[in-house]
């Protein structure tokens, strides 16, 4: 069965609500409910404090979507317990996991480790249905068109995150944030053996995506309790600064937003950070500030990255214009960017949001090969 086949044939299956089992494979998928206990005050009160969206009118602390939800497990199906994992981090605005199946099944098979499928804040099911049905978010479409002039990349697929982002940029921030205090408190569960599906000290390691990658690089240059410490990070078209993303896209973000965004963070952020109990910068700010431009905080990064070149690895497309080599390069350093960042070029059209296609524009076999070969080079690193 090819990349595309069986792309959709796990689409057909995959649930949130029921174990399956994947007859051809050795593989089941678990899901499991994550209960988020464990809230930074910060987090919470400005969730509290902030103005509810116009197609919202629930403020941020009450989406309790965001706070109880399910996420789903590929585990070999002999498995009842095990000490070695992966973690499968997304990309910006994605609804679904439905692209990244064949990827969480690949390595699951090739590495023999559980391949955890953890959503970011307000992405895939942590928010409620209407913000992505395009009847009731068509007007709001229409609206924000009306309100910003020469408005571009305006979708109903991008509306919910562009204005919530356009309204408070500062959300980027605290979303990001909360995803890695819920990583955190999930891995601390793990490592502590008070996960039913993995032994105590299991190993975590991490596939990125995108700005599931951002995310990566913050949650290991932050190293909350140690728990990162030995964990081995694989990058695909992720790893950038943000200063050199280009999220302005009809299914990332629309133009107004982020652009509005880019300014907050690469200005008033980084001048003044983000406080809103009057503390000092703590370390996942650090952590993150370091990430948004090549001079801030530049000497901490880089000796991070070097120091840790070995469990760290990134392949970038050619052709990405959202997530350019560049950046990439930029992130890590002249020191050790040729050991870790490796730039690729696939033999068809892609692009950054689908880098593999399952249309019928593309020779299936051809995909099948480059999909094969980067998660190949994936599994041999994280297994």
């Amino acid at each position: 069965m090819n990349f595309i086949e069986r792309f959709r044939k796990l689409k057909a299956l995959f649930s949130y609500e029921r174990e399956v089992s994947l007859e051809d494979t050795p593989l089941k998928i678990r899901p499991f409910r994550f209960n988020q206990v464990f809230v930074n005050p910060e987090i919470k009160q400005f969730q509290q404090t902030i103005s509810p969206t116009e197609f919202c009118s629930v403020s941020d602390d009450n989406i309790e979507e965001n706070k109880l939800f399910t996420y789903t497990v590929f585990v070999h199906k002999s498995v009842t317990q095990t000490n070695k994992a992966i973690l499968l981090l997304h990309g910006l605005n994605e609804r679904s996991w439905e692209k990244y199946l064949p990827w969480a099944e690949e390595l699951a098979i090739k590495t023999g480790r559980a391949v955890i499928l953890f959503p970011i804040a307000f992405h895939m099911n942590r928010t409620p249905e209407s913000w992505y049905d395009p009847r009731m978010i068509l007007p709001y479409v229409n609206r924000r068109k009306e309100k910003f002039a020469c408005l571009s990349n305006s979708t109903f697929a991008n509306l919910a995150l562009s204005s919530r982002l356009s309204e408070n940029p500062v959300r980027f921030y605290i979303s990001g944030k909360e995803s890695i205090f819920n990583l955190w408190q999930l891995i601390r569960e793990i490592k502590n053996g008070k996960h039913p599906l993995f032994a105590a000290n299991t190993s975590v390691n991490i596939f990125a995506y995108s700005i599931g990658a951002f995310l990566a690089q913050v949650l290991l240059l932050s190293n909350p309790e140690g728990l990162t410490s030995d964990s081995r990070l694989f990058m695909f078209c992720g790893g950038t600064l943000f200063s050199r993303m280009d999220g302005n896209s009809r299914d990332i973000l629309d133009r107004e937003s982020f652009y509005r965004l880019k300014d907050y963070l690469l200005n008033d952020f980084l001048r003044k950070g983000f406080s809103i109990l009057k503390r000092k910068e703590d370390f996942m700010e650090k952590a993150f500030k370091s990430m948004l431009s090549f001079g801030k905080y530049r000497r901490y990064r880089e000796n991070f990255f070097c120091e840790n070149q070995n469990r760290i690895a990134a392949i970038t497309l050619k052709k990405d214009t959202v997530i350019p080599t560049g950046g990439v390069k930029e992130a890590f350093g002249k020191k050790c960017a040729g050991k870790i960042v490796e730039e690729w070029d696939f033999p068809y059209e892609y692009s950054h949001q689908v880098p593999f296609p399952v249309h019928n524009r593309v020779v299936p076999e051809t995909v099948q090969q480059s999909f094969s070969k980067l998660f190949e080079r994936a599994a041999a690193f994280l297994a």
